[in-house]
Order: C-alpha cells, then sequence, then structure tokens
C-alpha cells in the first residue's frame, strides 16, 4: 500500500493558537512482533488488547510562527519544548525529535508551529509497560487535531488511521494503541484489511467470553529495562531462529484469529502463555543474549499455573519486554482472581505494586 495517501496537502489556512490533549492507551500484544526493518515495519503480524487504566495525556500547545518558511525547515528542524509530569526533560527529546523527523514528510506543517508538550503517565514509565506505545500514540493524535483544523475533509476513520501510521514511525506498537479493542498490526493473509503500515481493529465479531477481558499488571520490576526494546528487535536481524519464529507467529495470529470468534478459553490461555515464552526465548538465544525476566517473574508465572489447575481456572499470564506480569482473565472470574492475586500474587510486586486493569476502546480526546 502506498504511503502518498498519508502526505498532508497543504493549505493557505493559518491557525494562529492551538491546544489539543489525548489520552491514548498502552496495549498488551497477545501475538508478539520482535523484529523489523526499516521504517517500522514489522517482520510479523501482531494483535494486542488495547488496555484502558495505563495510558498517556499528553497536551500539546501549538504556536504559529512568524517566518515558519525560513530557518527551521532550512535546518530540518521542529521547534519544541517537552515537559514529562511536570518536568523538563532534556533527554526525552532525542527520541521525539527523531520522531517528528520521520514524519515530517506527511506532516509539512509542524515546521510552522512551535510545540510546547506536556506528557504524563498513569503507569511507571519505561518498566514494561508499553509507555513509547501510549506516549506516541499521543502525540500522533495531538498532530491530527491540528491537521484536521487545517483541513476539514478529514474523515475520523482517516484521522485515526493516519494517526497510527503515524505513531508507527515512533514505536512500532505505538501503531496498536489509537484504537480498540483488540488492533491488528501487520499484513496479514487472514486479516482483510491489516497492513505493515497502521493497525486496525480486529474485523471479526469477538465472542462474549473475551468481552470486557481484565488485565492486572504485576509491578515485578519498575525500573529501566537493561536492553531497550529497540536493541532486542535489532539483535532478530541475524538471530538463527528468526525466520521460524517469524512463521510461527503469523500462523499463531491465525489461530488466534478463530479462537476470538469461537471463544475457545482455554486454546486462547495455551497460546498467549506459549507466545509470551517465546518472545523471552528469542532474547535468551539472541546474540548477545539477555533475559529481562526477575526471579519473581518467574514466581508468579508458577503460582498462576498452579492456581489455574486447582480451580480449574481460565487465569493466565502474557509478558512483555520486561519483567512484569500480565495477568489476564476473563470478565466472570474477576471477583475470584483479584482475590488470588491480592493474597498470593502482591508479595512478588516491587513494593507491592500492581495495577488494575481490564481492555478498553483507545484513544480519547480530553
Amino acid at each position: 500500500m502506498s504511503t502518498k495517501q498519508f502526505i498532508a496537502e497543504i493549505s493557505s489556512k493559518k491557525i494562529e493558537k492551538a491546544t489539543f490533549t489525548w489520552q491514548t492507551p498502552s496495549n498488551i500484544a497477545l501475538v508478539k512482533y520482535w523484529g523489523k526493518t526499516n521504517p517500522q515495519i514489522p517482520k510479523n503480524a501482531s494483535i494486542s488488547f488495547t488496555l484502558n487504566n495505563c495510558n498517556t495525556k499528553t497536551t500539546i500547545e501549538f504556536t504559529h510562527k512568524q517566518n515558519s518558511n525560513n530557518v527551521s525547515e532550512l535546518e530540518n528542524k521542529v521547534d519544541f519544548d517537552l515537559f514529562f509530569e511536570g518536568k523538563k526533560k532534556e533527554e526525552f527529546k532525542p527520541k521525539i525529535a527523531e520522531f517528528f523527523k520521520r514524519v515530517q514528510l506527511y506532516c509539512p506543517y509542524i515546521f510552522d508551529y512551535q510545540m510546547i508538550i506536556h506528557s504524563e503517565n498513569s503507569f511507571p514509565h519505561s518498566s514494561g509497560i508499553a509507555s513509547s506505545a501510549s506516549g506516541l500514540s499521543a502525540i500522533a493524535m495531538c498532530l491530527m487535531s491540528l491537521e484536521s483544523k487545517l483541513n476539514t475533509s478529514l474523515t475520523k476513520e482517516f484521522i485515526n488511521k493516519k494517526a497510527s501510521f503515524l505513531a508507527r514511525l515512533g514505536s512500532g506498537s505505538a501503531s496498536r494503541s489509537v484504537e480498540g479493542p483488540l488492533v491488528v498490526w501487520g499484513n496479514h493473509p487472514e486479516i482483510e484489511g491489516s497492513s505493515d503500515l497502521f493497525g486496525i481493529k480486529f474485523p471479526h465479531k469477538v465472542h462474549s467470553a473475551f468481552q470486557n477481558y481484565q488485565d492486572t499488571i504485576l509491578l515485578v520490576d519498575k525500573g529501566e529495562k537493561q536492553v531497550s526494546s529497540t536493541l532486542g528487535h535489532n539483535l532478530m536481524q541475524n538471530h538463527p531462529f528468526a525466520e521460524n519464529r517469524f512463521a510461527q507467529a503469523n500462523e499463531n495470529l491465525g489461530k488466534l484469529s478463530k479462537i476470538l470468534q469461537n471463544g475457545n478459553i482455554k486454546a486462547f490461555v495455551n497460546l498467549v502463555e506459549s507466545e509470551a515464552l517465546t518472545l523471552h526465548a528469542m532474547m535468551l538465544t539472541s546474540q548477545p543474549y539477555f533475559i529481562l525476566m526477575k526471579p519473581n517473574t518467574l514466581e508468579i508465572i508458577n503460582k498462576i499455573w498452579e492456581y489455574r489447575q486447582e480451580n480449574n481456572s481460565n487465569v493466565c499470564f502474557t509478558l512483555d519486554a520486561g519483567a512484569n506480569v500480565h495477568v489476564l482473565y476473563p470478565f466472570s472470574e474477576k471477583e475470584s482472581v483479584q482475590q488470588f492475586i491480592d493474597k498470593k500474587l502482591y508479595k512478588y510486586c516491587q513494593k507491592k505494586q500492581y495495577i488494575y486493569d481490564s481492555v478498553g476502546l483507545g484513544a480519547k480526546s480530553l
């Protein structure tokens, strides 16, 4: 599919000042993507639950510059200041500057504005919850709010599609944080409309067993990961199991598509846990190899397996690229599983902290 559709049409319309605020969620992949090519093209398709409580709230104040067509555009530089949770964060600016550089072809109007970005998370930054997904999708939605003011003919469908496309250029998983409750990113022969360029809502009717699904995130380690996701993705380039893994992930997405439609929760549990462990197996077998799980991650996994067997439960776990554990369970088991977490699992969390969450519907304008 061509990217030309996403190049903004430049008009003579000028907006002197505008402020937009978006709250966009994190997401948790059920079928993982690990490995990509430039520009942020996944080596396999993935699918995620959009979360509700774990989100980033971002406000961007746009002020039109008097001489916008000379200095900044010639220097290929976007003018912005960044505040994270109330504090100016110079160390975060290079990643955002790189994001603006990647999207400038599609949003050339950003050279015309000085931007002040205020952002805050409802969860710990860089701790295995996808903060780049929610953060960059929030910025993308603010950009699209400005673009929709400059071009009032844009439809909501196009705005969401382009926001996902833009967010992807900053963080692949961010493409899955614009909509919900289930989003597919990556071209897949069995998912109509799927694309490597942006995420789409899962196009089939989902069985009632998966409605209002619950996710409690156990914060095993809230610190910075010792290996970033970007580095981890790059290590798949020469990975001995890479091609088999990409094929396996696409096959698993086809299987999960059927499971989500037919309501086979036991098959869901098996596939989702296998995907999580396979992701970390790729880390264990890369060169250089690394481990993001912690001892308490494994303790929690074993406790979940014990509980499931003893109670004929459908609770399961998944992991992102970090030590934290996402405990997934159907709404029908909410009370019993949360009692299990409160009594048995909380002690494995750093400072006994965890976040109750559930599946959400995507970005919200505030």
